[in-house]
């Protein structure tokens, strides 16, 4: 599980540790409800700052997954793909969606901490 207090959080969700592992927070997933479907992007694809790369199906409906950062896909997390349900289980743990290597290790700074994206989810800005 990641130490949550060393990620940074975007506004659409996402979470990425300072590894450039990317899922989505604990927030989202009750938000989307039960995962059914997972694509995630191909390894080496290009991804710019809030850019689409994966999306989640639940039940409900079809979810985008942005990048945190620009960087490019060095990995995928297969476990998600088979087990769709670990985004729900364990949304900082095994369920995790795939490591970006980071364009600029200083864009991880204008990402929220952990305390000022509590504070987000209290606005309205964070409730579409």
């Amino acid at each position: 599980m990641q130490d949550i207090e060393k990620l940074r959080f975007a506004k659409s969700h996402e979470w990425i540790a300072p590894d450039g592992t990317v899922g989505i927070t604990d927030h989202a997933q009750k938000e989307v409800t039960d995962v059914v479907f997972v694509e995630l992007p191909p390894l080496g694809k290009s991804a710019a700052q809030d850019g689409e790369v994966a999306t989640l199906e639940s039940v409900k409906a079809a979810f985008p997954i942005n990048a945190p950062v620009a960087g490019k896909v060095s990995a995928v997390n297969d476990k998600v793909a088979k087990n769709p349900e670990l985004i729900n289980q364990a949304p900082y743990g095994d369920g995790w969606l795939f490591k970006l290597d980071v364009a600029d290790a200083g864009s991880l700074k204008s990402l929220m901490t952990n305390a000022q994206y509590e504070e987000f989810l209290k606005t309205d800005a964070a409730h579409p």
